[in-house]
């Protein structure tokens, strides 16, 4: 239970970021994941980096359009940086 409980804090956390900080997100939970299965503590650190990068990937891979939260919180939609 108290998994699940840490899953869905977890994922409400993640829907109020913008494109750009969900792939990073999730880019980077994958790797650590699977890194730290495949080697364990060492492997996540390893992981995680890698999986930042493919984040950084899969926004660029998005048309070029990029969702992004200007300083007064409201978000729009540009180029990628």
């Amino acid at each position: 239970m108290p998994k699940f409980v840490l899953t869905v804090v977890l994922i409400m956390g993640l829907a109020g970021c913008t494109t750009t900080e969900k792939d990073l997100s999730v880019g980077t939970a994958a790797g650590a994941i699977i890194g730290g299965i495949a080697d364990g503590g060492k492997g996540a650190l390893i992981g995680a980096g890698v999986g930042a990068l493919g984040g950084l990937l899969v926004r660029n891979l998005r048309n070029g359009y990029c969702q992004y939260r200007d300083r007064n919180g409201r978000i729009y939609t540009a180029r990628c940086r």
